[in-house]
């Protein structure tokens, strides 16, 4: 628990537990968001009067606002208490949530979705770094993944009620809902989280010492790339579901969940195996992704094994936890700015992903072509990997060499 103070380090078991809890309510609300505005487009677009597409820039301007709030965020708070910046991310995130829950018009709510995307990206990375702090070194990654926890049980529960609250009330309540989820964190925090002074050392120019190893750019890439499959078939996963599955649409709300779950649990395990065996289990992730993604064409024409299927993608997705454990050891002494390139290195994948799916889509190679996009990407996660892999022993050796 370096960097609190002593008083803080005597504090219960239960205050650590209702610190994580505070930090994943937090990745809650921000998942719910991120994942839910998708299903709300129809309904914004028919508020405001625009297409559906047009209304799709609103998803593009949030994840423009992690990109760029995500690394500039990182380090312009190199200096500031990590209490500090996590509570003003909420509040930030709580204002640009409900100023889009009362946007008078289509381009004001353009710009609410652009701020509400800047504090997304530098919380998890603030959030990942006071939670490794909080327990043994050997705990770390199980540490991290318990705050992504937050975001993996919004794909079961989060996004399902917003999207219900929105078709009952209205869309503005969904923001609303998460305005108020984002508010409840930063009063927890105010009341629960440690208080830590800033770093001694921390500067802007220490975090850029990040984006000088190699490694922290490989793992970045893992990340872009080999995540990218995921994105790329849960994007269409809904319009195979009724074009070539051919089930009723009332069914992808359970595949959605079972996705969800599959996230949750791979979130778990990954944790837990990447605090014992971190590089064993990315590429293990990485391969089990891609295996999923190469049965994916075949197993879409039936909902069950569909079911499984996608309940090994969204096992999947637990890669999230192992690279940003990751990041925190390789980025030592930028661990800010590292966590939070995280964040952008997956809004990428986000982007990426869905565009490579659906120009094979458009290309005429099927709804199901997703798959083999996926496992490209998959493979050229774990082709990057390998070279992680290769570098390191390289470094190694050159180290065993000097001495």
């Amino acid at each position: 628990m370096s960097g609190l103070r002593s008083g803080d380090l005597a504090r219960s078991m239960r205050d650590i537990r209702v610190i994580f809890f505070s930090l994943g309510l937090g990745a809650f609300a921000i998942g719910t968001a991120e994942f839910a505005a998708m299903s709300l487009v129809p309904m914004i677009a028919h508020t405001f009067g625009v297409s559906d597409p047009e209304a799709g820039h609103a998803i593009v301007l949030y994840a423009a606002g992690v990109c760029i709030g995500a690394p500039a965020i990182a380090l312009f708070s190199a200096g500031i208490s990590r209490r500090t910046m996590l509570i003003s991310m909420m509040l930030l995130y709580t204002l640009g949530n409900g100023l889009s829950a009362v946007a008078p018009n289509y381009l004001l709510f353009l710009v609410c979705r652009f701020i509400s995307g800047l504090p997304h990206g530098a919380y998890f990375g603030i959030a990942s770094i006071l939670a490794s702090s909080l327990v043994p070194p050997n705990k770390r990654s199980q540490a991290v993944g318990r705050v992504i926890l937050g975001l993996t049980i919004a794909t079961i529960g989060g996004v399902p009620l917003a999207n219900g609250i929105g078709q009952i009330v209205g869309w503005r309540w969904a923001f609303g809902l998460i305005a108020a989820l984002a508010l409840c964190t930063a009063l927890l925090i105010i009341l629960f989280a440690p208080k830590d002074a800033p770093r001694k050392d921390a500067s802007i120019l220490n975090e850029f010492t990040a984006l000088k190893i190699k490694q922290v750019w490989l793992t970045l890439a893992i990340g872009a790339v080999g995540f990218g499959s995921v994105f790329c078939v849960y994007t269409y996963l809904a319009s195979i579901m009724i074009h070539v599955t051919q089930v009723p649409e009332s069914y992808v709300p359970i595949m959605l969940a079972v996705f969800g779950v599959g996230m949750t649990i791979g979130t778990l395990v990954c944790a837990w195996l990447a605090d014992h065996k971190m590089m064993p289990t990315l590429a293990g992730v990485l391969l089990m992704g891609a295996a999923a993604m190469a049965g994916f064409p075949e197993a879409a024409h039936k909902f069950i094994p569909l079911a499984i299927n996608v309940f090994m993608i969204g096992a999947s997705g637990g890669l999230a936890t192992v690279v940003q454990a990751r990041l925190l050891t390789v980025a030592v002494g930028a661990e800010g700015l590292a966590a939070a390139l995280n964040q952008s290195a997956f809004n990428i994948a986000n982007a990426v992903g869905p565009w490579l799916g659906g120009l094979a889509i458009s290309a005429g190679l099927g709804w199901t072509s997703v798959g083999w996009v996926g496992l490209a990407l998959s493979l050229g996660g774990f082709a990057i990997y390998l070279l992680s892999i290769a570098d390191e022993f390289k470094n190694k050796k050159v180290e065993s060499s000097r001495e």
